[in-house]
């Protein structure tokens, strides 16, 4: 079980994503931006950190290391940290609403119209709540994004960076910069040093801080089992090396009735150095309904339901989930 909560604050801006190489002529585009680092960049890091320290022998970080996130949180808050809301619920600024399955098919509790959630992420401690009880208090528990992004305009970028010669050309870094007194927050079965550290794309240097798990509702939750329907709290890539599905294709794995989610998203996870191949992930937040109940937490899960590339995505956070109630099954 996760016994680690890691915390990154960054010093300054962090990596988003790289723009495409621009010419003098064109300045204009910008590639699609990904923020926060997956789960993955941390256990490189951590692998990375290990070689030096040599606390814990490769073979057994390679068996027994599990991450997961990212999420985020406040930084005097941290062991109440963010996670994203399931679909199934709408949270908006002028109502609220919750999805609900009736006679087999979605329909919305109070029949709402065009109605768009205004916030992502709630808080740990809240999971579970109705969308009614999170307005009535006032939408204390929930949030937006807690960062923007900052484009930045690199010319003459010199031969050995990431790379345009001179005035032939620029190149366009998308930086991401967090609110003031918030972090990113992953979990860990291992921990890591305190210190300063340079994380993710383009090297930018963030502090990491590293405690253990004390949200008793929090751990209650991972060792709760999940019957007939969860929500995803992280990506999940289901599926072989050359496809993704939308749920694990194994025989053993009850068969789904239903989801709410949204487009996937693009995932690529690098292991040992070496870059995995890309594919696509079912975004945090998707809801699923089973036709029999798993009777099981997200822990105890088959590793035969996860990809493998090197070892099993469950390692790093592949589909891990929450159970979550859904108005209309049983």
């Amino acid at each position: 079980m996760f016994k680690y909560l890691i915390t990154i604050s960054p010093l300054g801006l962090m990596y988003g994503s790289a723009g495409a190489f621009l010419s003098p002529e064109n300045l204009v585009g910008r590639s699609g931006a990904k923020f926060p680092p997956e789960a993955a960049t941390l256990s490189g890091l951590m692998f990375s950190v290990n070689k030096t320290t040599e606390k814990v022998t490769q073979s057994e970080l390679s068996t027994n290391l599990c991450v997961a996130g990212p999420f985020w949180a406040k930084y005097n808050e941290r062991q109440n940290f963010y996670i994203p809301i399931p679909w199934h619920k709408i949270i908006a600024k002028k109502a609220v609403d919750e999805w609900q399955l009736k006679d087999g098919k979605w329909e919305l509790e109070n029949k709402s119209e065009k109605l768009e959630p205004d916030y992502r992420w709630q808080t740990i401690d809240s999971w579970g709540t109705p969308a009614k009880a999170i307005r009535t208090n006032e939408y204390k528990s929930v949030a937006d994004n807690p960062w923007k992004y900052v484009s930045f305009l690199h010319p003459k970028i010199k031969a050995t960076e990431r790379c345009v010669e001179n005035s032939d050309g620029l190149f366009l870094e998308n930086s991401v910069q967090m609110v003031d007194d918030t972090c990113l927050v992953y979990l860990s079965t291992y921990p890591i040093e305190n210190g300063w550290y340079r994380f993710g794309g383009e090297n930018h240097v963030v502090e990491i801080e590293c405690e253990d798990i004390k949200n008793k509702k929090f751990l209650n939750l991972l060792n709760q089992p999940i019957e007939r329907t969860f929500a995803l709290i992280t990506p999940a890539t289901w599926g072989s090396n050359r496809f993704s599905h939308r749920h694990p294709q194994h025989e053993s794995f009850p068969e789904t009735l239903e989801m709410l989610t949204d487009k996937p998203v693009p995932y690529r996870y690098r292991s040992k150095g070496n870059l995995g191949r890309g594919r696509y992930a079912v975004p945090a937040g998707s809801v699923y309904v089973l036709a029999e109940p798993l009777n099981k937490p997200w822990w105890s899960w088959d590793e035969a339901w996860f990809p493998k590339e090197g070892y099993s995505l469950k390692r790093v956070g592949c589909g891990l989930c929450l159970p979550t109630e859904i108005k209309g099954v049983a």
